[in-house]
């Protein structure tokens, strides 16, 4: 663990009132909720409806979707983009500031996109159009997630940073909620309503939840421990530069340990839809289990987090880890099976668990291994490039491994690689979490509330 991100752990200046804390976390899930479910709307309209009516090409199905999760890669590319400059942004002049630009951004890309003509109507200029506004989607997502983690983590007391922070994932899975939700509900119209109009509904609906959280977010201050390392550090005016040249290790270990998580997760949310078309699955199958899954994901990373501030961070996600190599198979097997309750056992397994244990574990974990005045620049790099090779790549190549092979062995093959990348990574990464804060050892941590 780098050395001068320890200290600001066991400061006891850094505490904030707990009015001003439970509004941090407010304020940060909220925001999570409502910025992640325009950047999952993508991911699901992708897989239903975006191949057909922006990228018609081909005669096999697959292919339009395989152009269409090109699209969703593109975003993720911008994401290491967003991540440098909110990272920049963030580590001189404040959180607060880039969470409002994040939301912003993301919430007029978003409603753009509902009211874009098709292909049919403009042409080639249509998937243009798509494709740089989920870039305007990416730039806000790369800093969001960063901005989140920090808000909660800086201004909670030292022994449960870990389990506060799990609330901010918890609040993006509960967005993927929110727009798996919305297009069941517009899935429920005539198909050919649905085609014309009813796929634009969630993304308008945007506007009012970005409104939202616009305004609860101009209420919450600064975080405790930026704002106090931001007065010692004022010479950092490049902390992109700063970060890589003092910290290129932590920095490569943020990659590592997102990597294979990234790109199951997007394996297990987007690429799911589409193969369970592929399967015929009723789509209120897949669609249905998803939120399902995605709502238990919610207390077992909350639980995980809970957790990592007793026994450490890095054996709650080394099991996470193994998780994701030991549910390949089992979950393709499930899925193929055609039966309902196997389909959920499936999707509960990889999301809720799987996918819960990691996301519950990783803020405190990866903020830990970076220096408060360098800590936003450092996950902006580290997480968003690993964004992009793991979680944005993964839909497309796991797309184009089914239409190749025409079977998902291939796909379980790739989620064992990224398991067992985050495996090695994991093994690598030191604890973060120093002992005097581990549960009968608090007397030693002056000013822990």
């Amino acid at each position: 663990m780098n050395p001068d991100a320890i200290a600001p752990l066991v400061s006891p200046s850094t505490h904030r009132p707990t009015s001003a804390l439970r509004r941090a976390v407010t304020t940060a899930v909220l925001g999570q909720i409502l910025e992640w479910y325009d950047f999952f709307l993508y991911g699901t309209a992708a897989a239903l409806v975006f191949g057909k009516l922006f990228f018609p090409v081909g005669t096999d199905p697959l292919t339009g979707t395989i152009a269409a999760f090109g699209g969703f890669t593109v975003g993720f590319i911008a994401r290491p983009i967003g991540g440098v400059l909110c990272g920049h942004i963030g580590d001189r002049h404040g959180r607060k500031t880039v969470m409002m630009l994040t939301l912003l951004t993301m919430g007029i890309a978003t409603v753009c996109m509902g009211l874009l003509p098709t292909y049919q109507q403009i042409g080639i200029l249509a998937p243009v159009l798509l494709v740089l506004l989920r870039v305007l989607q990416g730039l806000a997502a790369g800093g969001e997630w960063s901005g989140s983690i920090l808000l909660i983590y800086e201004n909670a007391p030292a022994s449960k940073r870990g389990g506060l922070a799990a609330w901010s994932p918890s609040g993006a899975a509960f967005g993927f909620v929110l727009s798996t939700g919305a297009f069941m509900l517009v899935k429920t119209l005539p198909p050919a309503d649905f085609q014309s109009w009813g796929w634009r509904v969630p993304f308008l609906a945007s506007a009012a939840l970005v409104a939202l959280g616009l305004w609860m977010r101009r209420s919450v201050g600064e975080s405790a421990e930026f704002s106090e390392s931001r007065a010692a550090h004022r010479d950092a005016r490049m902390p992109i530069v700063e970060v890589l040249r003092r910290c290129p290790r932590q920095v490569l270990t943020v990659f590592g340990l997102r990597f294979g998580e990234g790109g199951a997760s997007y394996v297990f949310f987007a690429f799911s839809i589409a193969y369970g078309q592929f399967l015929g699955l009723k789509s209120s199958w897949v669609l249905g289990g998803l939120t399902v899954s995605m709502l238990l994901m919610i207390p077992v990373a909350l639980a995980m987090g809970r957790l990592t501030d007793k026994v450490g961070r890095k054996p709650v996600y080394l099991a996470g880890a193994i998780a994701m190599v030991l549910v390949a198979y089992p979950y393709f097997a499930l899925l193929e099976s055609g039966e309902l309750w196997k389909v959920m056992a499936a999707l509960i397994l990889a999301n809720s668990i799987t996918l819960g244990i990691l996301e519950g574990a990783q803020p405190a974990f990866i903020s830990e291994l970076l220096p408060v005045h360098l800590r936003f620049s450092g996950l902006g790099i580290g997480r968003e490039i690993s964004s992009v090779l793991g979680g944005g790549l993964s839909p497309m190549i796991a797309t184009a491994l089914l239409a190749h092979y025409r079977n998902a062995a291939p796909v379980a093959i790739y989620l064992v690689a990224l398991g067992l990348v985050t495996v090695l990574a994991t093994c690598l990464a030191p604890e973060t979490l120093p002992k005097p804060l581990r549960p009968g050892a608090k007397q030693s941590v002056q000013g822990d509330a």
